[in-house]
């Protein structure tokens, strides 16, 4: 699920918890499991395994929850980060687009391993470097910070971002859907510019006589209107994976499998290949769509 600047998650944890999570989870809940009062921590996240949090929702950067505690009526957590301003904003969408393996894996829903040196330009972090930049305010009586129903709430954001690692970006203060617009933008430019120097280049060369274009033979033949067999221009595609998440398998809806009863399960673990398969090629295709611009290392 793609976060927007409204958007409800998750509150509840699975048996499973947060085990054999992505690195950019593990690295969120390392500031939580170093906070010292360790007790406070464990009734926390019984919070975040049980119906505790009964809601937790976006509003822009800001995460809002409720969480029942022993009071009558559930407490008020809010919880955010520091935003990066416009100025610090373009310096990283300026590093991530100069490297298209970053920008292909984050299309993909993968955190590169080295996304902090896109933000090192700024002088700022994605990821906070301790628990007390994890800004947050709770309406319970409790004066320490984080409280156990704060720590809750920070436990299910560990969730949400294995499932979407832009909820990260979000809390900066850019939104999935701005992010990638910004990246297409400066991606455009840079495409721009590789084609001005390249006409630069071949202004420098002696000119040729001019000859009559040619007339294409779909303005003879309307019957060839209706196909096209060029390949599309690079520069005028863009990929990117469905907002809200959908796959093709989701859009077709239930597929008219056979079932034997011998083996019920046949059929799920079937479509779960078939969709891990569909992840794969298409995190393939995209990373190849993000081609290096001329003198990308990525």
């Amino acid at each position: 699920m793609t976060s927007s600047p409204h958007t409800t998650i998750n509150t509840q944890l699975g048996d499973q918890g947060l085990a054999q999570q992505p690195w950019w989870v593990e690295q969120w809940m390392e500031l939580i499991n170093s906070y010292r009062y360790k007790k406070r921590l464990e009734r926390a996240w019984e919070y975040a395994r049980s119906s505790n949090v009964t809601s937790i929702r976006f509003e822009g950067r800001r995460v809002h929850a409720r969480v029942q505690g022993t009071g009558e009526e559930p407490y008020k957590v809010k919880l955010w980060l520091d935003v990066l301003n416009d100025d610090d904003w373009g310096y990283v969408l300026d590093a991530l687009t100069q490297k298209a393996r970053w920008s292909a894996q984050l299309l993909a829903g993968v955190m590169p391993q080295d996304i902090e040196r896109a933000f090192a330009a700024s002088g700022k972090r994605l990821f906070p470097f301790k628990l007390q930049e994890v800004r947050s305010e709770c309406s319970c009586p409790d004066k320490a910070n984080p409280c156990k129903h704060v720590s809750a709430v920070y436990y299910l954001m560990g969730d949400r971002f294995s499932e979407d690692p832009f909820v990260l970006f979000q809390m900066r203060g850019r939104t999935r859907a701005q992010l990638l617009a910004d990246l297409a933008k400066r991606r455009r430019r840079a495409l721009a510019k590789q084609a001005r120097q390249a006409a630069a280049a071949k202004g420098s060369q002696p000119v040729a006589e001019a000859v009559p274009h040619p007339v294409h033979a779909a303005i003879k033949d309307p019957s060839r209107w209706w196909r096209y067999g060029a390949a599309l221009d690079s520069d005028l595609v863009v990929i990117t994976p469905a907002l809200e998440g959908d796959t093709g398998l989701d859009a077709a809806g239930p597929l008219p499998l056979a079932e034997e009863p011998r083996f019920p399960e046949a059929n799920l673990h079937f479509l779960e290949h078939l969709k891990a398969h569909g992840q794969q090629i298409a995190a393939l295709a995209m990373a190849k769509a993000m081609g290096p611009v001329n003198g990308d290392d990525g």
